[in-house]
C-alpha cells in the first residue's frame, strides 16, 4: 500500500513538474526562436511562389501583346503561352508543397502553444502535437498531394491566367482570321494553322479548359484551402 502511494506521488510530482515546465523561460524562449525561424521559412517560400506567378502573367502579357500586334502573328503562338504556363504552375505546386509542409509547423505552434499562452489555459498544451513535431523535424513530408497543391494554386491565381489566354485566344481567331467567321464551322476552319489541323488546336482548346476546369472544383471540394470563409461564429472579429 505504501509502495502505491509512493508511486501515485512520484507521478503527481512529475506531473505538476512538466506543467511548470511548459512556462519555464528556457522552453518558451527555444519556441519562440523555433517559431520565428519556421516564420522566416515559410515566407522564402512564399516569395518563391510570387515570382513564378509574377512570371506566368509577364509571359501571358507579352505574348498577347505580340499576338495583337499584328495579323501576320498566327494564333498559334497561344500554344506556347499555354506551355509556359503549365510550367510555371507546376513549378508553382512543387514549391507551393514545400511552403505547405513549413506552413503546417507554423500552425500547429500557433494553435498548441501560442493559443494556450494568450488563453492561460495549460490543458491545451497537452496532446501529440510535440511528438508529431518532432517527428516531422527529423523526418520531413510534404501534407499535400502533387494534384492538391495543383488545383491550389489554380484555385488562387492561376485559373484567372487560364481565362485570360482563351478569351484572347479566341478574340486574336476572331479578328484575324483570312476569312470571316460566320458560324461554328467557319470558326472550326479558322483554327487550322499551316500544317496543324483543326482538330488539334481545337482539343488543345477544348482539353485545357477541361483540365483547368474539373482539378479546381475537384479540389475546391476535397480541400478547405489555407483560410477558411469567414462564419458568423467569428462575428465579433469585425469590432
Amino acid at each position: 500500500m505504501a509502495t502505491e502511494n509512493t508511486s501515485l506521488a512520484e507521478n503527481e510530482e512529475r506531473t505538476v513538474s512538466f506543467q511548470r515546465s511548459l512556462y519555464d523561460p528556457g522552453y518558451v524562449n527555444a519556441m519562440s526562436h523555433f517559431y520565428r525561424g519556421e516564420m522566416g521559412r515559410i515566407m522564402v517560400w512564399r516569395q518563391r511562389l510570387d515570382i513564378t506567378t509574377n512570371w506566368a502573367i509577364t509571359s501571358s502579357t507579352a505574348i498577347i501583346t505580340i499576338a495583337f500586334t499584328t495579323r501576320e502573328v498566327p494564333h498559334i503562338i497561344f500554344f506556347f503561352n499555354l506551355a509556359i504556363v503549365w510550367t510555371m504552375l507546376w513549378i508553382e505546386a512543387r514549391r507551393y508543397r514545400f511552403y505547405d509542409a513549413f506552413r503546417a509547423r507554423v500552425r500547429m505552434l500557433e494553435a498548441h502553444f501560442l493559443v494556450p499562452m494568450v488563453m492561460e489555459n495549460r490543458e491545451l498544451l497537452q496532446g501529440e502535437w510535440k511528438k508529431l513535431v518532432c517527428e516531422d523535424l527529423i523526418l520531413p513530408c510534404f501534407k499535400i498531394s502533387k494534384l492538391e497543391a495543383v488545383g491550389r494554386r489554380l484555385k488562387r491565381n492561376y485559373v484567372f491566367i487560364f481565362i485570360l489566354i482563351m478569351i484572347a485566344w479566341v478574340t486574336k481567331i476572331f479578328l484575324h482570321a483570312s476569312a470571316p467567321i460566320e458560324g461554328p464551322r467557319s470558326f472550326y476552319h479558322a483554327l487550322r494553322i499551316g500544317h496543324i489541323p483543326s482538330w488539334l488546336v481545337a482539343f488543345v482548346f477544348a482539353g485545357t479548359l477541361v483540365c483547368v476546369t474539373a482539378i479546381t472544383i475537384y479540389v475546391s471540394r476535397k480541400s478547405s484551402g489555407e483560410i477558411s470563409e469567414f462564419g458568423t461564429h467569428r462575428s465579433l472579429w469585425r469590432i
